[in-house]
C-alpha cells in the first residue's frame, strides 16, 4: 500500500513508489507493529541527502530487500527537516551507541518506539567491515524472534537513559548566568587553537563553514578590537570565497568541503547555509569595506532569490547534490557544477578556454583534476596573475548560460519555517546595506507567507496567534508543530525587519512568538526545550543547546529575547535571555565551535545591546542617513528603529535622559502598547532643533541625542574601526 502519496514532504514523495510498504511517522504505524508483533524500521533522511539517495537506489528500490522488510517489519520513513524532534531523539541514541551519526539514519525500534539497534548507511553487500543491509535485517529479525527478552532489556535501558537526560540544572539562576569577559576570552583562545592558519576555517576534513562562529568573532572584534578575531574571519571568508565550496558562476555555498582546502564540496546547497553565510559576508564588509565580501554577500542573496524562492514568496529548503550528467551518462553528484577542459573548449573556444582554465583552476591533465573523471570544481586560485576583467566577465556569462542548459539538481521546495526566518533576516539586512530594495521586498514577502500560512493557533486558522507549524508546501501548511528554532529564527527575522523598515507590526509579531517560547518551551531554571510542552510525546523531550548546521533553538531564542527586551523594555524577556545564556558560559570556553550563536548573543549582552532610535519625517534625507549609519554600525546585536518623532522638541544642548534610570525619559520601560504600529523604543523621542535625531542608550543609560551621522557613528563604535580588508577576487 502506498501511504506516502498524499504527504507534503518531497523526501517522502521520493520514496512513494518504492516496493517497501512505507508508513509515515504516526501512532497508526506503531499500532500496526503491535498488531503484527514485529519491530519497526525507522529510516530518517532528507531530500537533498546524497547517501540517502544511494541507499534508496540500492536497497529500498530492490524488490528482494523490500520483500524482507515488508514481511518482518513495519517501515517508517521520516523527513528530518519536517520532524527535527523525531530526528533529534533517535540521533542522540545513534551517537551514544555508535560514537557517530549522520543520514540516512537507520534505527530499529520496538512497537513502543524504544530503539534497540542503530546505524546510518548500510550497503547492499558486505564491504569494508560493514554488514549488508539484508544481513542487518536478518540479524534483527532473528534477535526479535529468539532473544526478545534481551532486545526488550536493551530498548528499555536506552529509552530510560534518553529520558533521564536533562539540562535543567545547567543554566544560571535568576539575574545571571550569561558569559562574562573571562568565558568569552576563553572561547576565543580555544578557537585560536582550532583555527587552520594555513587554509582558513576550523578543524580538518570534512570542513564546514561554521557561520555562527564567524558571527561571534566579528562581534568580538567590533566590541574589543581583537585583531586575532578579525583575522580568523578574514582568512576563512577569503578561502571559502576562492574555493570550490562557493559556486563561482551562480553564487551561493555548498554544504561543506570534503577536504581541508575548501576545494571539493558536498554539492547540495541548503537555504540555511546561504542565509547565514550571506549575512556573515555582509557583516564582514561592514567591518572592513572588503569588495570581495560585498560581492559574495550580494551574489549569495541573489542566488537565494533566483534559485530558491517559491511561487508563494517563501524559500525552498535545498538544491540536491546530484543531477543527471550532461552527456546522459546517468545520475551523479556534482554533475551540474563540474567542468572538464573539453567542456570549456566546447563552450568558449580554445583561447578563452585556456583563460578560463587558468582563472578557475581547471588543469588540462586529467590526473590533476580536482574532481572525478578529469572534471574539476571551479575555484579562484590566487595566482597573482592579472586577468582582463572584460574577458573574464564574458567567460563567466557564457559558462553560466551553458550550465543552465544542463539537467538541473532536484529542488526540495518545502518551506521550512526556521530557515525562512534566517533568510528574512539576511535579505533585509543586505538589501538595506547595499541599497537593494528588491531584496528587502523579498524578505517582506517571505515574512508575510510565514504570518499567513505558518502562524496558527490550531483552531482559529493561520495568522491568528503565536503558534507555528514547521513547514508548508505550495502554500499549504504542513501537519507538523513548530519547534524552538522555528520560533527563535522567525522572531530574529521579524526583529530585523523592524530595524530595516521601522514597521511596528513586525515587533508585535516577534513578541507573540517569544511569549510562546517563554510559556511553552521553558523549563526549570530557565532551561529551554526543543519542543513545546503540548507537542507530541516522544520517548524523550529533545533539548540541545549546541549549534548544528543552524543556530541551536536554545541560543537563537536567547538572542531574540535579548533584542526584543531592548526594543520594549520587557524585563521578563531580558531575564529569560540571561538565564538561557548560562549554558554558553559553561560550554563556550570548552567547545566554542558548538555554541557560536550563543557566544554571539553573549557579545550583544556584554555590549548592552545598544538601543538606537532615529526620529524624523520619513521623507527627510537626514533621517535616512542617520538610519543608514545606525544599520551599518558593527555594535554587537544593536537594536535599531527609525520612525516619526514624539514628545516635545529638545534643544541642541539638552541630554535627554542622560544618566537616567529605567523608566525615566529616554529609557522607556513599558510593555508593547495596543497600537500594533507603536514601538516603545521610539516613545518620547522628539526632534532636536527641528532636525531628525538619533538617541543611543546602553545598559539603561542614554547619551545625548545627535543630529549628525559622524556623531552617531562615534556613539556606536566600541573601538577604533579596523583598517584594510580582504583582497578582491
Amino acid at each position: 500500500m502506498n501511504r506516502l502519496a498524499g504527504v507534503t514532504s518531497p523526501y517522502l514523495l521520493q520514496h512513494a513508489d518504492n516496493p517497501v510498504d512505507w508508513w509515515p511517522w504516526g501512532e497508526e504505524a506503531f499500532a500496526e507493529a503491535r498488531r503484527r508483533d514485529v519491530p519497526v524500521l525507522l529510516s530518517v533522511g532528507y531530500a537533498s541527502c546524497h547517501w540517502c539517495h544511494v541507499m534508496a537506489r540500492e536497497s529500498f528500490a530492490d524488490e528482494a530487500t523490500a520483500a524482507e522488510l515488508n514481511a518482518g517489519f513495519v517501515s517508517i520513513k521520516v523527513d528530518r527537516e519536517e520532524r527535527p524532534d523525531v530526528d533529534a531523539v533517535y540521533m542522540e541514541a545513534v551517537q551514544a551507541a555508535t560514537g557517530q551519526g549522520g543520514w540516512p539514519m537507520t534505527v530499529f525500534l520496538t512497537p513502543d518506539a524504544e530503539p534497540f539497534y542503530f546505524g546510518t548507511y548500510f550497503p547492499p553487500q558486505q564491504r569494508g567491515g560493514m554488514p549488508s543491509f539484508r544481513q542487518v535485517l536478518r540479524g534483527v529479525a532473528a534477535a526479535w524472534a529468539d532473544r526478545r527478552g534481551e532486545v526488550a532489556e536493551v530498548a528499555a535501558r536506552v529509552a530510560a537513559d534518553l529520558a533521564g537526560r536533562t539540562l535543567s540544572g545547567a543554566v544560571g539562576g535568576p539575574g545571571g548566568g550569561a558569559p562574562g569577559e573571562a568565558e568569552v576570552h576563553g572561547a576565543l583562545l580555544e578557537l585560536t587553537k582550532e583555527f587552520d592558519a594555513v587554509r582558513g576555517g576550523f578543524g580538518g576534513a570534512p570542513k564546514f563553514p561554521q557561520p555562527m562562529v564567524l558571527e561571534f568573532l566579528l562581534r568580538h572584534h567590533a566590541r574589543t578590537g581583537s585583531a586575532a578575531a578579525l583575522e580568523m574571519v578574514q582568512a576563512t571568508c577569503e578561502a571559502m570565497a576562492r574555493g570550490g565550496i562557493y559556486d563561482q558562476l551562480g553564487g551561493g555555498f555548498a554544504r561543506y568541503s570534503v577536504d581541508a582546502e575548501w576545494v571539493v564540496p558536498h554539492f547540495e546547497k541548503m537555504l540555511y547555509d546561504n542565509a547565514l553565510l550571506a549575512r556573515v559576508y555582509a557583516h564582514l564588509w561592514r567591518a572592513t569595506g572588503s569588495e570581495q565580501a560585498r560581492r559574495v554577500a550580494l551574489e549569495t542573496a541573489d542566488f537565494m532569490v533566483r534559485e530558491l524562492r517559491t511561487e508563494e514568496g517563501g524559500f525552498a529548503s535545498a538544491l540536491d547534490a546530484d543531477s543527471d550528467r550532461p552527456d546522459g551518462g546517468g545520475h551523479a553528484e556534482g554533475a551540474y557544477y563540474v567542468w572538464t577542459p573539453g567542456e570549456l573548449r566546447e563552450v568558449l573556444g580554445a583561447d578563452d578556454a585556456a583563460l578560463a582554465g587558468a582563472y578557475y583552476g581547471v588543469p588540462e591533465a586529467a590526473e590533476a583534476a580536482t574532481f572525478e573523471e578529469g572534471a574539476s570544481v571551479l575555484q579562484l586560485p590566487d595566482t597573482g596573475t592579472p586577468f582582463d576583467a572584460g574577458r573574464i566577465a564574458s567567460v563567466r556569462e557564457r559558462l553560466t548560460a551553458a550550465r543552465a542548459e544542463r539537467p538541473r539538481p532536484f529542488r526540495d521546495d518545502k518551506v521550512v519555517t526556521a530557515w525562512n526566518g534566517l533568510a528574512v533576516a539576511a535579505l533585509a539586512e543586505i538589501g538595506a546595506y547595499f541599497d537593494r530594495p528588491d531584496l528587502v521586498d523579498a524578505a517582506v514577502a517571505a515574512a508575510d507567507l510565514l504570518v499567513r500560512v505558518h502562524m496558527t493557533d490550531g483552531a482559529g486558522g493561520p495568522g491568528t496567534v503565536g503558534r507555528l507549524v514547521r513547514t508548508s508546501r505550495g502554500g499549504a501548511a504542513g501537519d507538523n508543530a513548530g519547534v524552538l528554532e522555528d520560533y527563535a529564527d522567525v522572531a530574529e527575522g521579524f526583529l530585523t525587519l523592524t530595524a530595516v523598515t521601522g514597521e511596528g507590526a513586525w515587533l508585535r509579531l516577534a513578541g507573540l512568538l517569544l511569549d510562546t517560547v517563554l510559556d511553552r518551551f521553558r523549563g526549570e531554571g530557565g532551561a529551554l526545550y526543543d519542543t513545546a510542552d503540548d507537542a507530541e510525546r516522544l520517548i524523550r523531550r529533545p533539548q540541545d543547546p549546541t549549534d548544528n548546521p543552524t543556530p541551536s533553538g536554545w541560543t537563537a531564542a536567547a538572542a531574540a529575547l535579548l533584542a526584543y527586551a531592548a526594543y520594549t523594555g520587557e524585563e521578563r524577556h531580558r531575564e529569560a535571555a540571561q538565564q538561557a545564556l548560562g549554558i554558553v558560559a559553561k560550554l563556550g570556553p570548552r567547545a566554542p565551535r558548538f555554541v557560536g550563536w550563543g557566544l554571539a548573543a553573549a557579545e550583544a549582552a556584554l555590549d548592552g545591546p545598544r538601543e538606537v532610535a532615529v526620529v524624523g519625517p520619513p521623507d527627510d534625507p537626514r533621517r535616512t542617513e542617520l538610519h543608514r549609519t545606525a544599520l551599518l554600525s558593527p555594535a554587537p546585536g544593536a537594536v535599531i528603529v527609525a520612525g516619526a518623532p514624539s514628545g516635545t522638541e529638545t534643544g541642541a544642548g539638552t541630554e535627554a535622559g542622560a544618566g537616567t534610570e529605567p523608566g525615566a525619559a529616554g529609557a522607556l520601560r513599558t510593555p508593547l502598547p495596543d497600537d500594533p504600529d507603536a514601538i516603545p523604543l521610539l516613545a518620547d523621542r522628539p526632534l532636536v532643533d527641528g532636525a531628525p535625531a538619533a538617541y543611543v542608550c546602553r545598559h539603561f543609560v542614554c547619551a545625548a541625542p545627535v543630529t549628525r551621522p559622524e556623531e552617531l557613528r562615534a556613539q556606536l563604535t566600541p573601538v577604533a574601526p579596523p583598517q584594510g580588508g580582504l583582497t578582491g577576487g
